[in-house]
């Protein structure tokens, strides 16, 4: 398999695709640029938790065109990338998208916020018939994701600070939502670990509140298990958790810095306030996503205009590789092969 990095420039002339490829030790080093066919929005701090995503087998490469109104599909080969064909995203503004298999979902929010499905089928993306589904005009929702058994999609909702839950069918129509209240306010992020929920918590950009939660998913719905654990930063973003589920770090954009906790049976406990940082102190860290290998974690630091990468420890901790520039101040997105 292709060992890569991708992130995109979110231009709102030209969006690109960046390509990394990844050595053995971590480091990164520039394979090519990409055109999406599609528009970015041309601002810094894309709101885009899966603004680019692989499919499960890393076969494909999915990008949100949030300036467009598109999605872009990319046939990842052992050259690079190649465009594989464009499809509207089902409303405006998308900046998240969700896959499990076969099927894709599209979070916009743009208008009133929505999610829409589509099958991912003869290297082409077909609108699933009847799939939008509503969101509350004040949701300004954050991502979208599938459970790892595909029968959940799960929405984090910053203006109404909760997190809907939607049962998927065979069909692919997404069902519901069942929607509850988020722990601690603005919810923005989050990832499965063995069976849990972590969400983390921006608490409106407030210095010092920044944390996470945890929930489980029972029968498709979420339940609470760890109200917010603060984690002493400002402005958490993403949340990426280790394979094996045992950890999970976060991004605090007010800060530069990295956090870690650690999951027990689905509780959270704060591992490290500090795990890693890419200018400590100072505003950019973003998106962030873990090697399917689950070696390395990296992470973009758009306002120093990086992209970082630290490698795994068995017992969490994080080490710096390495770092490359050359992307713009609006890059936005992150997937990791």
């Amino acid at each position: 398999m292709n060992e890569r990095v991708y992130v995109q420039t979110n231009d709102a002339e030209r969006n690109e695709v960046i390509a990394f490829d990844r050595s053995g030790d971590g480091r990164l080093s520039p394979l090519g640029t990409y055109e999406t066919g599609g528009h970015g929005t041309g601002k810094a701090h894309l709101a885009s938790q899966g603004s680019i995503i692989l499919s499960d087998d890393g076969a494909w490469l999915l990008v949100a065109n949030a300036g467009s109104d598109e999605l872009s599909l990319f046939t990842v080969e052992p050259e690079g990338l190649r465009l594989a064909g464009r499809v509207a995203s089902g409303g405006s503004g998308p900046t998240s998208i969700a896959v499990h298999g076969g099927l894709v979902y599209a979070l916009n929010n743009g208008g009133t916020p929505n999610v829409s499905g589509f099958r991912l089928d003869s290297a082409a993306l077909i609108p699933v018939e009847g799939s939008t589904r509503q969101l509350s005009a004040d949701a300004d929702p954050a991502q979208v994701a599938f459970s790892p058994d595909g029968r959940t999609l799960v929405v984090t909702e910053r203006g109404t600070n909760s997190i809907s839950a939607f049962a998927v069918e065979a069909s692919g129509l997404a069902e519901g939502p069942v929607t509850i209240p988020s722990s601690g306010a603005t919810p923005y992020g989050f990832d499965f670990a063995n069976g849990s929920v972590v969400v983390t918590e921006a608490f409106g950009g407030e210095i010092g509140k920044a944390a996470a939660s945890s929930y489980s998913l029972r029968a498709g719905q979420l339940v609470p298990t760890s109200a917010s654990v603060a984690d002493t930063r400002s402005e958490v973003c993403w949340a990426a958790a280790t394979r094996d589920g045992r950890f999970v770090y976060v991004t605090n954009f007010g800060d530069g810095t990295i956090s870690s906790y650690a999951v027990r049976e689905g509780a959270l406990e704060l591992r490290e306030a500090v795990a890693a940082s890419t200018r400590l102190g100072e505003p950019g860290i973003r998106d962030e996503a873990l090697s399917r290998d689950g070696r390395f974690l990296y992470a973009i630091d758009a306002d120093a205009q990086r992209v970082f990468g630290w490698s795994v420890g068995d017992d969490g901790g994080l080490e710096l590789v390495g770092e490359v520039d050359g992307v713009p101040a609006t890059v936005a997105g992150l997937a990791a092969s």
